[in-house]
C-alpha cells in the first residue's frame, strides 16, 4: 500500500546549515582580487548564475551594513531578485553577505556567502576561499526539497555541487580578467 507523504512547511530536510566551499590558489595579489570581488558591476561578466548586482541606498563600496541587490538566472529560465546585506568587509581579506528574498528588516536570510583571501607564500599569489551556507529563510533549495522530500538529500547535494562549480568558474573568470588587464 502506498501512503501519501505529508510535508510540513517547518520540515528542513537538512537545508539549514548545509555548506559548500572552494579554495583556490590564484596568480594575483589579494588586493587586486579584493577589488574584483567587491566590484558588483562586474559579477554578471563572471558568474554563470548571478547576472547582475548593484549597490542600494546610496552605497558604493563594501561596508558592513551596506545593501545591494542581485539577480540570478537558473536553468529553465527562472530569474530571481534578492537583497543582500554586507556582514563582513575587511579589505583585502574578507567580504561576506547574507541573502534575503525581501527586506533584511523583516525576513530571515536564506544564505550566507563569504570570500576569505590570504596572501600565499609565493609573491603576488593569493589563497581564496569562497563559501556558501544555507540559512533558515525560505529559498529555492528549500522549496525543491519540500516538493520532493524523497529526493531531498540528492537535490540538496546537487545544488551544493552546482554552487561549488559556479564558484570555481566565477573565481577563475575574475583571475583571467585581472591578469588580462595587467598584460
Amino acid at each position: 500500500m502506498v501512503r501519501p507523504v505529508h510535508v510540513h512547511m517547518d520540515q528542513d530536510f537538512g537545508v539549514t546549515g548545509s555548506h559548500t566551499e572552494v579554495e583556490l590558489l590564484v596568480d594575483v595579489p589579494a588586493d587586486r582580487l579584493w577589488e574584483a570581488i567587491t566590484d558588483l558591476s562586474r559579477i554578471g561578466d563572471w558568474s554563470p548564475e548571478c547576472t547582475y548586482a548593484g549597490w542600494l541606498d546610496g552605497w558604493s563600496e563594501p561596508v558592513v551594513g551596506a545593501r545591494f541587490e542581485a539577480r540570478n538566472r537558473f536553468a529553465g529560465g527562472l530569474v530571481t531578485q534578492v537583497v543582500c546585506l554586507v556582514v563582513a568587509a575587511d579589505r583585502p581579506f574578507s567580504f561576506g553577505w547574507k541573502v534575503f528574498g525581501g527586506s533584511p528588516d523583516t525576513e530571515e536570510h536564506f544564505a550566507t556567502w563569504h570570500y576569505e583571501l590570504r596572501p600565499a607564500e609565493q609573491p603576488d599569489r593569493t589563497v581564496v576561499r569562497q563559501s556558501f551556507t544555507h540559512g533558515p529563510g525560505d529559498s529555492g533549495a528549500r522549496a525543491a526539497v519540500r516538493a520532493d522530500p524523497g529526493n531531498a538529500a540528492a537535490l540538496l547535494r546537487g545544488r551544493l555541487d552546482q554552487l561549488r562549480r559556479n564558484m570555481t568558474v566565477t573565481i577563475e573568470a575574475m583571475v583571467r580578467d585581472i591578469r588580462n588587464e595587467g598584460a
